[in-house]
């Protein structure tokens, strides 16, 4: 995966609004303790510290974890495309788990590859600090609403 788009757009969110939209409306700032580190046109990188409650038996962190950052993740590089269009939605998520996650902060670099008039589709690669390489790849795609609620 390529680390940024090519467009040289901004992001139509910033990233201090995408983690309020979080907190606010969906609960996960108090589970998930992310920050996003950086917020481009399609292009999303968060950390998340995990925590022990992130983990399951053996010290690793778990799958649902890893599953709500890359959806996550995703759901800031499309907002960084559409824009504070909350209703957009995860139509499709599938995700492969390829090395054991350590108990560490884990990164998350989502790129948006398709951005259509009402779906986009984009990849997710999820690192660890404590170890080199990727720990989970996933790919995804979200229906954006079109009429005023849904930012078209």
């Amino acid at each position: 995966m390529s680390e940024k788009p090519s467009e040289e757009r901004g992001a139509l969110i910033t990233a201090e609004r995408f983690e309020a939209l979080i907190r606010e409306s969906m609960d996960l700032g108090i589970a998930f303790d992310f920050r996003v580190e950086e917020l481009a046109w399609g292009f999303a990188r968060l950390r998340l510290h995990a925590s022990e409650q992130h983990l399951r038996p053996g010290g690793t962190v778990s799958g649902p974890t890893l599953f709500t950052l890359a959806d996550t993740a995703l759901y800031a590089a499309v907002l960084a495309c559409v824009g504070d269009a909350p209703l957009t939605v995860t139509t499709d998520m599938t995700i492969h788990f390829l090395r054991r996650p350590p108990h560490a902060d884990l990164i998350a670099t989502a790129r948006v590859l398709k951005a259509g008039r009402t779906l986009l589709y984009g990849e997710i690669e999820i690192s660890s600090t404590a170890r080199e390489g990727v720990v989970c790849h996933a790919t995804g795609s979200y229906a954006r609403p079109l009429g005023p609620s849904g930012g078209a």
